[in-house]
């Protein structure tokens, strides 16, 4: 056999195995970005335990009113339910830690519970104030099964500021932060309760 054929023999096989790959990879396509967002989505949403819910969380977006909050800004929201009745609101939050946003995802039940805080987003100091990222969080769940008024208002603080928190070690700023923003959401669930716990239809 000649050199030219075996050039052209080794040619069909890479143009046969490259439109072999190319079909699998563009036939399985759809069912890997499913997966990879349903990964996102557990991912996500692991603040709230995937039993309590039967809808998709992040395809029930929430309109919000009224986002600029004493400390913090909400981003967005997600309502949760289960055979069509609301069962957790999760609010995006964003405020300013020590070196930059701070956005945690906030999942507050129907009765204004805390339910999980997870840090989505934070630019803190690694070793100090970046412990905030870190998952699953125990200083994080220490807010869990708080409400708007358990603490009272003034129990929503740091105990170096009189209230009822302790602080991620070396890092006063970004523990205020989180606090003010877990307390602000809380605060607006309590006052849009009606809109945000509406039912889906």
């Amino acid at each position: 056999m000649n050199r030219s054929a075996n050039v052209l023999i080794v040619g069909l096989l890479a143009l046969g195995g490259t439109s072999v790959t190319y079909w699998v990879n563009r036939s399985n396509a759809p069912q890997i970005a499913a997966e990879h967002s349903s990964l996102d989505s557990r991912k996500l949403l692991d603040v709230i335990a995937a039993d309590r819910y039967d809808n998709q969380p992040l395809e029930s977006r929430l309109v919000l009113a009224d986002t600029s909050l004493r400390h913090s800004t909400l981003l967005g929201g997600y309502r949760a339910t289960r055979s069509g009745q609301t069962v957790a609101v999760l609010l995006r939050s964003q405020s300013e830690g020590y070196t930059g946003k701070l956005e945690l995802l906030i999942a507050i039940d129907a009765s204004g519970k805390l339910l999980g805080v997870k840090s989505l987003e934070q630019r803190e100091t690694p070793g100090l104030g970046g412990a905030i990222g870190e998952w699953p969080n125990a200083w994080l769940e220490v807010f869990t099964g708080k409400s708007r008024s358990e603490p009272t208002d003034a129990g929503w603080a740091l105990k170096k500021d009189q209230g009822q928190f302790d602080q991620i070690a070396g890092a006063t700023i970004t523990s205020r932060a989180a606090i003010n923003a877990i307390h602000d959401a809380l605060r607006y669930f309590d006052e849009h309760r009606a809109a945000l716990l509406e039912n889906e239809r």
